[in-house]
């Protein structure tokens, strides 16, 4: 049997200058802790006390301090960045039960939770609800459970929908062919709805008021006009069809480009999944194109604002028309008494030319008759004072 040999310690005195150092202010760093001070919590605690000089109370109200601000940072408390209502939606079985090796096929926002905000959700809000998920999904929690038989699929399915949904590029590509939207694409008002409608101009804008709004989306032009409302003018309505059928779109198929084979490294193959690929983005364009070139048709052919504007524009000429004959009536006798009138200014002119010309030829008559007088008279005097010299 081993023999205990108890040895006992003494410590070295303390110089006599020696001064205890002053607190530092700073908390003990937990790798520190660790590392340095191998001891208990209780003990850990103690010196924490000790060193900040605090009471029980004090330290309790610290560590409580302490423990919120770490449950702030890491994300698991229930802080007002997380009131935004995202990543709570209910989970399905089919939901839950995802192939991740099928993620193409995978609805992201539904994945992440946010079905009701799709490609309105912005990166704050995706980041918040892909928390929610890891936290709620991490395999490390579930490790154990009874009746988790899908281990960590779902989770593989939660960091793909937040890889594809926070790169700018691939969301685009995404958001391009939604499968929600997919499902609803099609649900597009007839023209024979709206004729037989109780009331054709409300549902004209109820039906197709959402149509334009979520095709809007996909307009490199922003803002986008919208259907308006029934009082419309006629340019503004020119203007909204003008801007549809004028439509530019971003909207592309590159999500649906079928993979190259795996371990492939024949160049062929490649070249020619590269060619099927594009020309399937064409033909997906094309038939896109002409889609929304229908929807346009349809609605300019049911618009009841086309039909007002143009009972406004017949009424108009209607009005001009039957003002027309009294109209032309007024302008004639108008005319006749201007030209009348300009007539008669003119024969008074020449009136007035010809009887100055009169008195003028009449004045100069006058002159002329004198001036031969005073000739003759100085011609008879020249002649009678030449006579007594004769003789």
């Amino acid at each position: 049997m081993p023999t205990i040999i108890e040895l006992p310690v003494v410590p070295q005195p303390l110089p006599a200058n020696w001064t205890a150092p002053a607190s530092s202010g700073k908390s003990i760093s937990p790798l520190v802790e660790r590392r340095l001070l191998p001891a208990g919590q209780a003990y850990l605690e103690h010196v924490r006390r000790a060193v900040h000089n605090l009471s029980f109370e004090e330290h309790d109200k610290h560590a409580e301090e302490e423990r919120k601000r770490l449950e702030a940072l890491n994300g698991n408390g229930t802080g007002i960045e997380d009131d935004l209502g995202v990543g709570d939606e209910e989970e399905t079985e089919e939901l839950l039960t995802l192939d991740p090796k099928e993620w193409k096929k995978q609805d992201h926002y539904a994945v992440l939770g946010l079905s009701h905000l799709r490609y309105k959700a912005t990166p704050e809000q995706i980041k918040i609800a892909h928390r929610k998920k890891v936290l709620k999904h991490h395999p490390d929690k579930k490790a154990g459970v009874a009746g988790d038989s899908n281990d960590d699929a779902f989770f593989k399915c939660i960091q793909k929908a937040f890889d594809v949904l926070m790169n700018p590029e691939r969301r685009r590509q995404f958001d391009s062919v939604d499968p929600y939207f997919d499902l609803i694409e099609a649900d597009v008002p007839t023209a024979s709805q709206v004729q037989k409608a109780k009331n054709p101009e409300k549902f004209f804008f109820e039906a197709f008021g959402p149509v334009f709004e979520r095709e809007a989306r996909f307009s490199r032009k922003q803002p986008v006009p919208m259907l308006g409302s029934y009082d419309d003018p006629k340019e503004v309505v020119e203007a909204f069809y003008d801007f549809w059928y004028n439509f530019d779109s971003w909207r592309s198929f590159e999500y649906l480009d079928k993979e190259v084979n795996e371990g492939s490294d024949n160049r062929d193959d490649k070249r020619y999944t590269e060619k099927k690929n594009k020309a399937e983005r064409q033909r997906r364009k094309k038939e896109d194109t002409a889609r929304l070139r229908n929807i346009v048709d349809t609605a300019l052919s049911v618009d009841p604002r086309i039909k007002r504007i143009r009972q406004e524009e017949k009424e108009a000429r209607e009005a001009k028309k039957k003002n027309k004959g009294p109209a032309n009536a007024q302008t004639a006798k108008q005319k006749a008494e201007e030209e009348k009138r300009k007539a008669e200014e003119e024969a008074k002119r020449k009136a007035e030319e010809e009887a100055a010309a009169r008195a003028e030829a009449k004045k100069a008559k006058a002159a002329a008759a004198n001036a031969a007088k005073k000739a003759r008279r100085a011609a008879r005097a020249a002649t009678e004072g030449g006579q007594p010299e004769a003789a």
